[in-house]
């Protein structure tokens, strides 16, 4: 696997995703970072401004988002446009990687939980490495399974998850990009 045939999608927010960003770079993958005017990010490789229409592309509604993940959201425009970024993000990929926190009811934590239920609803292949539980899983049409350490197989992949990340979901991520790229 030559990983300059790969592509990274992600938004290169604080924590997971520019983790993610950081070992595409190291390996040598390329990078799309979608972010929208007005949002700060904290990768500037392959940054790509969506424009409003664009944005709007990726609209949902709150109260569908709301519905299907079993909580209230922000409805402030920021956090809508946020939504509408990982809309992009997981729309242009094959398959998403997470690293967040899998709650009780079998949704991911935070805002990063709508890159998770999307790709449920797309079908594709989707793995969370649950940073309180330390390990990673992939969901199975209707559940989260344990699994093994995952590899990126697709080359084009999602990379997304918490800001706060911790030193395990740091490694996870490391571990990631080694074990799938290893030369």
């Amino acid at each position: 696997m030559k990983p300059q045939n790969f592509v990274l999608y992600s938004g290169g927010a604080q924590g997971a995703e520019a983790e993610f960003g950081k070992q595409s770079e190291k390996v040598g993958a390329q990078e799309v970072n979608l972010t929208f005017e007005g949002h700060k990010i904290f990768r500037s490789r392959g940054v790509r401004v969506l424009t409003t229409d664009e944005l709007l592309k990726g609209d949902v509604s709150l109260a569908y988002i709301s519905k299907l993940m079993n909580r209230k959201f922000n409805t402030g425009k920021l956090f809508k446009k946020v939504l509408q970024s990982i809309w992009h993000q997981i729309n242009c990929a094959e398959e998403v990687f997470v690293v967040g926190q899998i709650l009780d009811d079998g949704t991911v934590k935070g805002g990063t939980g709508w890159g998770a239920e999307f790709s449920k609803l797309c079908n594709k292949p989707l793995h969370v490495f649950d940073q309180e539980q330390d390990c990673w899983f992939k969901w199975s049409s209707d559940s989260w399974k344990k699994e093994k350490q995952p590899k990126i197989k697709c080359k084009s992949f999602a990379g997304t998850g918490t800001r706060f990340l911790s030193a395990n979901g740091k490694k996870a991520i490391k571990d990631l990009f080694e074990v799938s790229f290893r030369k």
